[in-house]
């Protein structure tokens, strides 16, 4: 875990300042007190970071949830009594961790997580412009396209026209220009600046601009558009700050009704950010999904007991993660201990940071989720990859996650339906005299075996030798294909030797599937 410091540090100083805003806002959203945001981010670095299997996922609260969350607190009546829920929802995590529930995110198919990536991105991008010209009407780190004020993600690009701050404009296009620079240019030219990462030197920039800016000049940036960090005046006052569950209320059906509900959203939204941070890691590795499950369940049961919000591993701050060079989760565990020491030590340093600032570097992280580049691979691949990815953003774009993911599935299994079935006995494997590992593929082999493949494939030793045959292979769908892809590089590290049979002939090794196996369905 120590192995990449050089890597791992700068990322958890990235995803630091990343999460510093979300946090604030959506615990302001959730109607929950402010620092119960900032604990729940802690809590979500430290206690699951060190627990989970996941090398580059990163956990907190979750704008998914704030509905939920600001429901459930009327509802029951007081902060407290939410708490309660919580900790229900994390002992319920647990349980699904070690039912081995994790396995339902191995059935996404990999369309419908690109799709999320990019819906993310896209609403990620589209959120953050109000609070680049100096508007936050909305809070950081929404997602919903409907706002609690009424209006909408794009009703709000025109209400922004009226509240435009000149200093808030320059201060984003400074933090621009300089992670720009260090990313393109700065970067290649000297180690010193892949020590030092861009973003830090932008928030440095705008903290000087807070402070050296005359408070009366059109150029300054007002007190409602920095970041607000609770000040504690002394160690009590700190102390104070944590809120403690009514359990007197655990035998209430509502706070049962709650527990489930936040453990069954949290787990669904795991899932989803697990797989998509999967496809995202540049290494490639599978993270654990029961492990995840139970290291979510622990820090919800943590984090409801010390007065913090609901958590999840979270696509944002996790992709931040892997786009500032995270190797390790150490990125995840630091990222926690500055959220702490920062608010213990600098909390008055913290306000003076711009929101334009973050929105910099927020912009990158979306606009890189949703890459041009990403709509023109997912095209050439056919429609029936392109329907579901497309029709996932749409639905993320303009309702929100999970009802985004749910209409591509619905797409994906409809195309399944129409142009595939399901045969009963997808993979035959057996292992002979020689010790050689055969594997063969049936005549229909779709997103829905992905699990049971993934789980044949890493359990071979190292020094094996596979066999796949897949002469008799009529559809291969698309996510097979990115496993085999994926394995290879595995299967390097691990000196297994891969022998491909089929029609065309014997191929040992390959580098790429998709040349070997061209699908006339997806054609």
């Amino acid at each position: 875990m120590f192995k990449y410091l050089n890597k791992d540090l700068p990322a958890s100083l990235v995803v630091f300042f990343v999460a510093l805003p979300l946090c604030l806002g959506i615990a302001l959203a959730s109607g929950a007190p402010l620092f119960s945001g900032l604990i729940a981010g802690i809590v979500g670095g430290v206690v699951i970071g060190a627990l989970s299997g996941s090398s580059l996922g990163v956990s907190g609260p979750a704008a998914g949830l704030a509905v939920i969350v600001l429901g459930a607190i009327a509802t029951l009546g007081s902060f407290e009594n939410f708490l309660v829920a919580v900790v229900i929802g994390g002992v319920i995590q647990i349980l699904l961790g070690i039912l081995k529930a994790g396995v339902i995110g191995y059935y996404f198919p990999s369309s419908v997580i690109k799709g999320m990536l990019a819906g993310i991105g896209i609403i990620i991008f589209l959120k953050q412009i109000p609070h680049a010209f100096g508007y936050d009407g909305d809070f950081e780190g929404n997602l919903y396209f409907w706002q609690s004020d009424g209006e909408n993600t794009f009703s709000e690009l025109v209400n922004m026209l009226d509240y435009i701050s000149l200093g808030a404009i320059l201060v984003t296009l400074m933090a621009l220009s300089i992670l720009l620079l260090w990313e393109k240019i700065l970067i290649k030219k000297s180690a010193i600046f892949k020590i030092i990462p861009g973003p830090l030197v932008a928030v440095v920039v705008g903290i000087l601009y807070t402070l050296m800016v005359p408070e009366n000049s059109n150029w300054a940036i007002e007190q409602a558009h920095l970041v607000s960090v609770p000040v504690p005046h002394s160690p009590s006052d700190f102390f104070g700050q944590f809120r403690f569950p009514n359990f007197s209320v655990i035998t209430t059906p509502q706070v049962w009704i709650t527990g489930i509900t936040i453990a069954i959203v949290a787990s669904l939204e795991t899932l989803l950010s697990v797989e998509a941070t999967d496809k995202l890691d540049p290494e490639k590795r599978i993270t654990p999904t029961n492990r995840e499950l139970f290291a979510q369940g622990v820090g919800n049961i943590v984090s409801g007991l010390i007065g913090g919000l609901p958590i999840t591993q979270v696509i944002v701050r996790s992709s931040a993660n892997v786009q500032s060079g995270g190797k390790t989760k150490l990125s995840a565990i630091v990222h926690g201990l500055l959220l702490l020491i920062s608010i213990l030590t600098i909390p008055r340093l913290l306000n003076l940071i711009p929101l334009s600032v973050l929105a910099a570097i927020l912009l990158l992280v979306g606009f890189k989720l949703a890459k041009p580049i990403l709509f023109i691979k997912m095209y050439r691949l056919g429609k029936f990859q392109f329907l579901p990815f497309i029709v996932t953003i749409i639905g993320i774009v303009f309702t929100d996650l999970l009802i985004g993911i749910g209409l591509g599935l619905a797409v994906g299994i409809i195309t399944i339906l129409l142009n595939s079935y399901k045969n009963s006995h997808f993979l035959h494997k057996k292992i002979d005299e020689e010790g050689k590992f055969h594997m063969v593929l049936a005549e229909e082999v779709t997103f829905l075996n992905k699990g049971a493949i993934n789980r044949e494939l890493h359990s071979l030793a190292k020094k094996s030798y596979l066999e796949i045959d897949i002469r008799n292979t009529k559809y291969l769908d698309y996510d097979i294909l990115e496993i085999l892809d994926e394995f290879s590089i595995h299967a390097k590290e691990r000196n297994i030797t891969i022998q491909v049979i089929s029609k065309q002939g014997v191929i040992i090794n390959p580098e790429n599937y998709s040349n070997i196996f061209i699908n006339p369905i997806n054609a």
